[in-house]
């Protein structure tokens, strides 16, 4: 029976990997981070012989690729985050991870996971994509709620793809907050829910100005709501930092005032999408893939 290695980073992500690897045929080997990885991970290796969990921290790069040897692991997957801030925490980094931090010309993520990529490579590791059993979770093209993006929410879908591709394209995130074709909050290592958590406090901080229209009626300059638009990077390696949504951002939306987000067709993954459109519609929220 052939072999996967599963680098498991928090969430969801690696689980449904996993069984879509298993339903595959597949043994997984996961090399679980002790910072990140879901401790539910052991429970799921004992229910599964054919799922072997190895334990490590997140700066034993060398501990990786001999487990991954020991295993007879020559294809290998990334599935879940791993914070970008971790890089600057306390972890120690062994040797190999040492020198590869240190010739690198940035501490992007793309640049990071390229060279982790590259020397898993050089090791006779291949590192697949983390869509690749993963396909029928892609989002699909069109409005997937009942309600589609209004007129405003529409505008701002434009302005926001802007922004967020010029951001994606300098591998700073993948995530801008827009009202009123105004930039409310661009992600950076926080991640996407922190992002919209962040751009709802601010929000809440503004009192919109009420200007009296011609017709004697009150209006806004500025209305109270927000548009989420996630992106993926122009040269999109969908081996790793896939953009991913679940059920947790729509919730993060509603906390947040936000009322419609904005993914990318065949290249967003959607953890359960049937649960996350379900949620939306309840919540009166819009999504749209395009």
């Amino acid at each position: 029976m052939s072999k996967l290695g599963l680098i498991a980073g928090n969430g969801r992500f690696p689980f449904l990997l996993l069984d879509a690897a298993r339903a595959h045929g597949l043994i997984v080997v996961v090399a679980a981070i002790k910072e990140e990885t879901d401790p539910a991970m052991n429970a799921r290796a004992a229910a599964d012989p054919d799922v072997h969990v190895h334990w490590m921290s997140l700066g034993e790069l060398s501990r990786l690729i001999e487990v991954f040897h020991s295993e007879g692991v020559n294809r290998a997957v990334m599935a879940g985050q791993v914070k970008h801030k971790q890089i600057f925490s306390s972890i120690r980094p062994d040797w190999r991870l040492a020198k590869l931090l240190l010739n690198l010309r940035t501490r992007s993520t793309d640049m990071l996971l390229g060279a982790v990529a590259k020397v898993l490579g050089d090791e006779g590791i291949e590192l697949i994509s983390s869509t690749q059993f993963l396909e029928p979770l892609l989002a699909k093209a069109g409005v997937l709620t009942r309600r589609a993006p209004d007129d405003q929410e529409q505008q701002d879908i434009a302005y926001g793809r802007t922004v967020a591709r010029a951001i994606a394209g300098y591998d700073l995130g993948q995530t801008v907050v827009i009202a009123a074709q105004a930039c409310v909050a661009v992600e950076a290592m926080e991640g996407t829910d922190a992002t919209i958590e962040r751009a709802g406090a601010l929000f809440r901080t503004l009192e919109a100005e009420d200007v009296l229209r011609t017709d004697g009626q009150q209006d806004t300059t500025l209305r109270r709501s927000l548009t989420v638009v996630k992106v993926a990077k122009p040269n999109q390696d969908m081996r790793f930092d896939v953009p991913v949504i679940g059920v947790p951002t729509i919730q993060t939306m509603q906390r947040a005032g936000a009322t419609c987000l904005a993914i990318e067709a065949g290249r967003t993954l959607m953890f359960d999408p049937p649960a996350i459109v379900r949620a939306a519609d309840e919540a009166g929220l819009a999504i749209v893939a395009e």
